[in-house]
């Protein structure tokens, strides 16, 4: 059905303008009968439908209807599989048409930039490549329904400490390298229908009226062709919202700030035409549901209950394995914890889901005949030593072949609204962990958390499974990979450090409550730990298997390349093991070309590649220039330097095994206006200015030489040693030479200087 948009705003009235682009209440936005319009609702994601009732709280306190939950960003990021995550987006988006949900407000792709952010759950990786990727392959998964997605929050929204005004400070560089690409993959990459605009400020000018952040990014740079939607309440000035290029309010102000639009509008401060604009785009939106409904959509909850145990099995990351996995179908296993009775699934906040069912490692292991006995050992929402309990548990673990303990952090300390204070888990469970581990060498930690923790007696463990909060399916996906009716294949999208002090943002997390300094720039994650060489418990990209593989025959189709073009790699991967598995190969780039400022290494491609025991397989991989490129303050743009950079692939960032290396040439020439204090380094390293400098240099040679008297000085004064001499001339400001050559050099060096600069404009 074909909508004449543009006809239809036109025939509105300025109050029914202003109106649509707030919302109606909580969770639906304003229709216009007399214009055919309807009112559509959205409701929270991202892992699940979080669907409330009429007026319903946004935190997740009120009732939902029942629905699936999925496992949260936290762990589906780990399967490294956008296959995956696409089919999980497509089994939301066709539950969203069957509950009438015209769009789904997720995923959150927010920078994991500290363990302690209270949402990481939510959040997908500490890697924007990774992350964008993901995020693009949930999206169209979602959107392939014909129900919109609201990718958020955008942007540098990496706390929760006071998230709603806190100004969050950081470099153009940094901002274009670590927090913007995942939106921009996405963005170029699926086109979501909705971007959600984050509460906080950046650099002082909040998100919701941010022109450079909404408009010259977003829209005028990426081409992003949605409605801008705030995160509920995230409102400051709603005039300069429109202007900076934010359509939609929620959830509405009962009419205060529509108010405002048609105040502004009347009075000359706001142009009519930017109030239309925020109106189309938001109508673009609304009748794409509209106009595309799929009437043969069902919400079959038992169906994708199996579906979500099925991806939780694909993302939960087997960190330590000394052989004890997988347990033996005759094995006599004590499971000790309460999350193998009750287990935690899913974080606290906007995205609770009321879950459909909910699927114990206990329940599981009793239905399939398991040789397993538990006991409670710890409880699971608080933080307290039961003696007895404690002491049946290392009694139990005592008379055991095994004993698997359950542990995680309980549901009040990872949540919307607040940080964790700390890294750790509960003390009752740390000390019971190191009291089993002491009488039981096959002691298996299967962990129910949504973010990094510290892990003291990790090299007591036999075995350490991470789950991750893997939703209402976790349970029976926990059995199935204790058990090896799946071979683990889960990797890690993020670093976990040895101790919290190690952390890149320990010193500037979260800031006092108004501002928070970015102040380790580009390092997050494993590119702090690799630039500082700080060990970490497990790096990025790790996961183990029931099975081996090896990486080998890396071939990059040209061994030159430049700007604009682009090469592909391949690399062989084998199943060296007995078991059929998945590897996820990823490939690194590394700037060996000696620039200042660059990660050891940074993530640039992924592929998860399913293989059987003997079994050989090629992965390709195509790379761009951007992929080899930093962004470059002073020239506004992605550079990369001309020179060698090596390409490595493996199983983790830690496990490399096949490299090779590539020539790049680039004709971006960086800005440059020559002063006193520009260094003979710099000008004999550019093109454009060397043979000047050089030339001119010969003839300043005389005036520099002087008698013999003057030559010892020269040499006394700039050093003997030839090293020391050109490090020192290298590192010389034009300005300098004139204390060796007097007025005739000073007259030189002025001469010098202009020409260089009329050369630099041509």
């Amino acid at each position: 059905m074909e909508r004449n948009i543009k006809e239809l705003i036109s025939k509105m009235t300025l109050e029914e303008k202003a109106g649509m682009c707030s919302g109606e209440d909580f969770w639906n936005l304003k229709s216009i009968e007399r214009l055919g319009i309807s009112s559509v609702m959205v409701a929270d994601g991202p892992h699940g439908l979080r669907k409330q009732a009429e007026g319903g709280d946004h935190l997740g306190i009120g009732e939902s209807i029942k629905a699936v939950c999925f496992p949260a960003a936290c762990a589906t990021t780990s399967s490294f599989d956008t296959e995956l995550v696409n089919e999980m987006g497509k089994v939301l988006g066709e539950e969203c048409q069957a509950e009438d949900v015209s769009v789904l407000l997720g995923p959150a792709v927010n920078i994991k930039r500290s363990p302690l952010c209270g949402r990481n759950f939510e959040y997908m990786s500490e890697d924007p490549y990774l992350a964008g990727k993901m995020a693009a392959a949930y999206i169209k998964g979602v959107q392939s329904w014909d129900v919109g997605t609201s990718m958020k929050h955008f942007a540098a929204n990496n706390q929760e400490y006071n998230r709603m005004s806190c100004s969050s400070d950081l470099s153009e560089r940094t901002f274009r390298e670590i927090y913007l690409p995942a939106f921009e993959t996405a963005v170029k990459e699926a086109q979501p229908k909705t971007v959600m605009c984050s509460y906080n400020k950046i650099n002082g000018t909040y998100s919701s009226e941010n022109t450079y952040l909404l408009t010259d990014i977003l829209r005028d740079e990426w081409g992003f062709e949605g409605y801008a939607v705030t995160d509920w309440g995230a409102v400051a000035d709603r005039v300069k919202g429109i202007q900076a290029g934010l359509d939609l309010e929620m959830p509405g102000s009962g009419g205060y700030n529509d108010a405002k639009l048609v105040e502004a509008v009347k009075n000359g401060d706001l142009d009519e035409g930017l109030l239309d604009q925020a109106v189309e785009r938001i109508l673009k939106v609304v009748f794409s549901y509209v106009d595309h409904r799929h009437p043969e959509a069902v919400f079959d909850r038992d169906k994708d209950h199996e579906k979500a145990i099925h991806i939780e099995t694909e993302c939960a990351v087997l960190l330590a394995n000394n052989g004890v996995l997988p347990l033996k179908k005759e094995a006599k296993v004590i499971y000790i914890g309460e999350y193998a009775e009750n287990p935690r699934y899913q974080g606290g906040g906007s995205s609770h889901i009321n879950a459909s069912k909910i699927t114990s490692a206990l329940e599981s292991a009793k239905k399939k005949g398991r040789n397993i006995s538990y006991v409670k050992g710890f409880p699971a929402d608080k933080d307290a030593i039961d003696e007895k309990e404690q002491a049946k548990a290392i009694e139990a673990a005592k008379n055991a072949d095994a004993a698997v303990i359950f542990a995680g952090l309980p549901d009040v300390i990872e949540s919307e609204g607040y940080d964790r204070k700390n890294m750790r888990l509960p003390d009752c469970q740390n000390k019971l962990i190191e009291a089993v581990a002491g009488v039981q060498q096959n002691t298996v930690i299967v962990l129910h958390n949504g973010s990094p923790i510290e892990t003291p007696w990790a090299d007591k463990a036999a075995a350490v499974l991470e789950m991750y909060l893997g939703g209402q399916g976790v349970g029976e996906a926990a059995d199935r990979l204790l058990y090896g009716e799946v071979n683990p294949s889960g990797h890690l999208a993020e670093t976990f450090p040895i101790r919290l002090e190690d952390t890149p943002s320990y010193l500037n997390f979260p800031g006092d409550g108004k501002t928070v300094d970015y102040a380790e720039g580009i390092y997050v994650g494993y590119r702090y730990y690799d630039k500082k060489n700080i060990p970490v418990r497990w790096a990025f990209g790790h996961g183990l298997s029931y099975t081996s593989f090896s990486y080998s025959n890396l071939v990059i189709s040209a061994d030159k390349m430049e700007d604009n073009e682009t090469i592909t790699v391949t690399v062989d991967v084998e199943n060296t093991g007995n078991v059929t598995g998945k590897a996820v190969a990823q490939l690194y780039v590394s700037d060996k070309t000696g620039t200042y400022g660059r990660p050891i290494k940074e993530l640039k491609g992924f592929s998860k590649v399913l293989l059987n025991p003997g079994e050989k397989k090629t992965v390709s991989f195509e790379l761009s220039s951007r992929d080899f490129s930093y962004y470059n303050e002073e020239l506004k743009d992605w550079y990369a330097p001309s020179g060698i950079y090596e390409i490595a692939i493996g199983s983790a960032s830690d496990d490399l095994t096949a490299a090779g290396k590539i020539t790049y040439t680039t004709q971006k020439l960086l800005p440059l206006h020559v002063t006193g204090a520009t260094t003979l380094g710099e000008l004999f390293k550019d093109p454009r200015t060397s043979p000047i400098v050089t030339k001119m240099m010969g003839q300043a040679g005389g005036i520099m030489s002087g008698g013999e008297e003057e030559q010892e000085q020269t040499v006394a004064a700039l050093g003997s040693d030839k090293e020391m001499m050109e490090a020192m001339m290298t590192g010389m400001p034009l300005k300098s030479l004139i204390s060796f050559g007097g007025p005739e050099m000073g007259a030189q060096i002025e001469e010098m200087i202009k020409l260089l600069n009329e050369q630099l404009k041509l």
